[in-house]
């Protein structure tokens, strides 16, 4: 695996390092939605409810202390608005910019994720290395394509999340997350996964939801490290 600068002004083509060879083109390309980040990364929803809870619970203790001063149980709650606002706000602008940062690309042959916010990073992942993916549908068409890797070459968990299955540290699975139309985006990658897998091949099991495909197994003679799992960052 290695590493480069990059930047969004340098790409040559939006969302990937490099051109791309020939023989291989562009199926898709997309980003999350940053609402559905919002809710199911940065839990805006859970965050709205404590903050929600605890003004009740500081108006409900102002009310007995001053024997019901609308008052001041008023000033007690809206004391905590602003806290509530800005903790709010910080979640949302997480959300809005791991959205804006990020792009998926699906080619005839690999997967390429450009995230991250300070440091974009691209991420390839070709399809021989893939050895499963699900299909996690959300509310409004959203959805997570988790993706299950083959090989001894492991990406570390941090630099992949949000992008990334939740609590699989050990073994990281690379995750489409939060991507609207999500179902056809599936059937898109099912049908490019499938088309590398030979027809004798056996579907792999399940991940969680809908099976997609299984892509060949990786050719390890004479690979180079680069050319499974190439990063530049």
């Amino acid at each position: 695996m290695s590493r480069g600068h990059d930047d969004y002004q340098s790409e040559p083509v939006r969302g990937l390092p490099e051109r791309l060879p020939p023989g291989e083109h562009m199926l898709w390309q997309g980003a999350p939605s940053w609402w559905q980040l919002a809710k199911d990364v940065f839990h805006i929803r859970a965050v709205g409810i404590y903050f929600a809870g605890l003004m009740a619970w500081r108006g409900l203790y102002r009310f007995g202390d001053t024997g019901g001063d609308e008052r001041a149980v008023m000033a007690a709650v809206l004391s905590l608005l602003p806290v509530a606002l800005a903790g709010l706000g910080l979640l949302a602008l997480l959300a809005w910019l791991s959205s804006r940062t990020t792009v998926y690309t699906i080619t005839n042959r690999r997967l390429v994720l450009r995230i991250g916010v300070a440091l974009p990073t691209a991420i390839n992942i070709p399809f021989r290395l893939i050895g499963a993916a699900g299909f996690r549908p959300r509310t409004g068409g959203s959805g997570d394509i988790p993706l299950t890797l083959i090989g001894d070459e492991r990406i570390a968990f941090s630099p992949l999340w949000p992008h990334v299955r939740p609590w699989r540290f050990n073994h990281p699975q690379p995750m489409l997350r939060a991507i609207p139309e999500a179902a056809a985006v599936a059937s898109l990658l099912s049908a490019a996964l499938g088309a590398a897998v030979p027809a004798s091949s056996t579907r792999p099991p399940v991940l969680e939801g809908i099976q997609i495909a299984k892509a060949p197994a990786p050719q390890r003679a004479g690979m180079p490290v680069s050319a499974s799992l190439r990063t530049s960052s």
